[in-house]
């Protein structure tokens, strides 16, 4: 199904909260409520918040070009319009990415140009182009990630949260790499993690891979271990919402736990991610943003309270998992390998000189 569709000025987003009993679609035609749809997760995964995010500048756009005012105040209102969608979620950096991306190309183009008409046509085909360039990176990380696992096969994949296609604008980080697998007759079949406290891995992972006929098994977050110690796990693959250039990840809370009880167990741990994924003005981990939620979020379990009145909660929405913990890094661009410096650095100039 489609997840993120822009028709004429209206982005429609499926919203995945609604997910797995109920089926429903936003209708966004301002961006506000774009902003409010990444916030509340209505749209989640890095790369699919980088898409709509683009789609939410275009609405920006229009609405400082209804302003009676001058072109450079229509500009300086669109900016602040981009800084305010920029900020709704701040540990993933492809929303930043995308925001930065469009706003830098709309400066360049006002140098010559004074009609804001023309600047959200420029807009329009470059958040179309990044919707684009999703889908075909999400088909070269599974060709890579695939490669990892040439000869093997029955394999048992661990993932956490949900890197799926309803994360991107294609198949998927992670769980592109498993699509390819299983067309390959090389999955078994996949353990996905719950994911508390939203559970996007029973509502979300589980869904879309039980709607494509793809063996899975759901398990509670704190039966990872068990099953690892059972032997019913040959492989980890996790998405990510930032990776720094020493290599240290940011995903979803539970996947550093994840990465140490991998290596307890002697099982590889992969990360597939977009070049738009990695922060390369960023070395450590312990420098990246992570995004505090709300407390009812873990007091309330579908709007049924379920721990007492006023406790105090601890609720990171990501946690950070150390480069020494990860295996390889599954990019558009082929697997990266430690050293993770030097390999992110050849990626970063392979983008920069694209």
């Amino acid at each position: 199904m489609n997840n993120i569709e822009w028709q004429e000025s209206t982005l429609i987003l499926l919203d995945q909260t609604k997910l797995p009993t109920e089926i429903s679609y936003i209708n966004c035609t301002d961006w506000r409520q774009v902003a409010e749809a990444i916030k509340m997760l209505r749209v989640r995964g890095a790369p699919a918040i980088g898409v709509a995010a683009g789609y939410g500048l275009i609405l920006a756009a229009m609405e400082s070009a209804r302003l009676n005012a001058p072109f450079n105040e229509q500009l300086v209102t669109f900016y602040d319009f981009s800084e305010r969608l920029k900020e709704t979620r701040p540990t993933a950096i492809n929303l930043a990415w995308a925001v930065e991306r469009i706003v830098n190309l709309v400066k360049a183009e006002t140098k010559t140009s004074s009609d804001m008409e023309h600047i959200i046509k420029i807009i329009t085909a470059e958040a179309e182009s990044i919707h684009k360039e999703d889908v075909g990176l999400n088909r070269r990380m599974a060709e890579a990630g695939a490669s990892l696992f040439e000869g093997q096969c029955n394999l048992r994949i661990l993932t956490h949260c949900n890197a799926g296609a309803l994360a991107t604008g294609g198949l998927g980080t992670a769980l592109g790499v498993v699509r390819k697998l299983y067309e390959t007759g090389q999955l078994e079949r996949v353990y996905a993690d719950e994911t508390r406290p939203l559970l996007q891995g029973a509502r979300l992972t589980a869904f879309e891979l039980h709607e494509d006929d793809i063996p899975v098994t759901l398990e509670t977050d704190n039966m990872a271990a068990y099953a690892m110690q059972q032997g019913l796990i040959d492989a980890v693959i996790v998405g990510a919402d930032r990776i720094t250039t020493k290599g240290d990840v940011a995903n979803k809370i539970g996947t550093y736990g994840l990465a140490v009880l991998a290596k307890f167990h002697n099982i590889p741990f992969y990360v597939a991610a977009p070049y738009s994924t990695f922060d390369f003005t960023l070395k450590n981990g312990s420098d990246i943003p992570i995004e505090m939620r709300d407390a009812y979020e873990v007091t309330s379990f579908h709007g049924i309270q379920t721990a007492p009145e006023g406790i105090n909660v601890l609720n990171p929405a990501f946690d950070v998992t150390p480069h020494e913990l990860v295996t390889a890094i599954i990019t558009e661009e082929g697997v990266l390998t430690p050293d993770f410096e030097e390999s992110i650095g050849k990626l970063c100039h392979i983008v920069q000189n694209r």
